[in-house]
C-alpha cells in the first residue's frame, strides 16, 4: 500500500516531464533548421556569408532553449524521485518510530514475566502487581474488595488478579499450575 502511494506520487510528478521533452525537442528543430538555413544562405554568392551569421546566432538559441528542456526534464526526474521516496520514507519511519519502542517495551515485560511464572508462589506476586498497577475498574470487576481478599488470599481472587497482570504482558497462567 505505501509503495502503491509512493509510485502514484512519484508517476503524477513525472507526468511534468512531458512539456520539458516538448521544450527540449522544440529548441533542437529549431537549431537544425537554423543550422540549415545558414548553410543555405551561405552558398549565396556574395551576401551569403553576411546572412549566415545571424542564423547561426539562432541556432545557439535553439540549442539553449533544448538545454532548458533538458535540465528541467532532470529537476522534474529528480523532483518525482525525491518526493516519492519520502511519501514511502517518512511514513515507515515513522510508524517504526511509534511501533518498535512499545514492543521491545512489551517484549522485555513479556520476557521478565514469563521467568517468573513457574510456580504457585508467583501467582501471589503477579496477584500484588495487578493491585498497584490495574485500573480501578478492572479491579472492581474481580471482586468489590480485591486488596482484602488478596491479604485473606481467597484464591479465585489472587488468580483473577494475577491473570489480569499477565494477560497485559501477553501471557496466560500456565496450565501446569493448580486451579484455585
Amino acid at each position: 500500500m505505501l509503495g502503491y502511494a509512493a509510485r502514484v506520487v512519484h508517476d503524477s510528478i513525472a507526468a511534468l516531464r512531458g512539456p520539458t521533452d516538448t521544450v527540449r525537442d522544440a529548441g533542437n528543430t529549431f537549431a537544425s533548421q537554423m543550422t540549415s538555413a545558414a548553410d543555405q544562405l551561405s552558398s549565396l554568392p556574395f551576401i551569403g556569408d553576411r546572412l549566415k551569421a545571424p542564423f547561426e546566432g539562432l541556432t545557439g538559441t535553439g540549442q539553449t532553449i533544448a538545454q532548458a528542456g533538458t535540465d528541467f526534464g532532470v529537476a522534474v526526474d529528480r523532483a518525482a524521485l525525491a518526493v516519492g521516496l519520502v511519501t514511502f520514507l517518512l511514513p515507515l519511519a515513522l510508524a517504526l518510530v511509534l511501533w518498535v519502542p512499545p514492543r521491545l517495551i512489551f517484549i522485555r515485560r513479556a520476557t521478565a514475566a514469563r521467568k517468573f511464572i513457574d510456580a504457585e508462589a508467583d501467582v501471589d506476586l503477579f496477584a500484588m502487581r495487578a493491585l498497584a498497577r490495574q485500573p480501578m475498574h478492572r479491579l472492581a470487576r474481580i471482586s468489590d474488595d480485591p486488596a482484602g481478599a488478596w491479604r485473606r488470599r481467597e484464591p479465585q481472587v489472587v488468580r483473577a488478579l494475577a491473570e489480569l497482570e499477565l494477560r497485559d504482558c501477553g501471557l496466560q497462567l500456565p496450565s501446569s499450575l493448580p486451579p484455585a
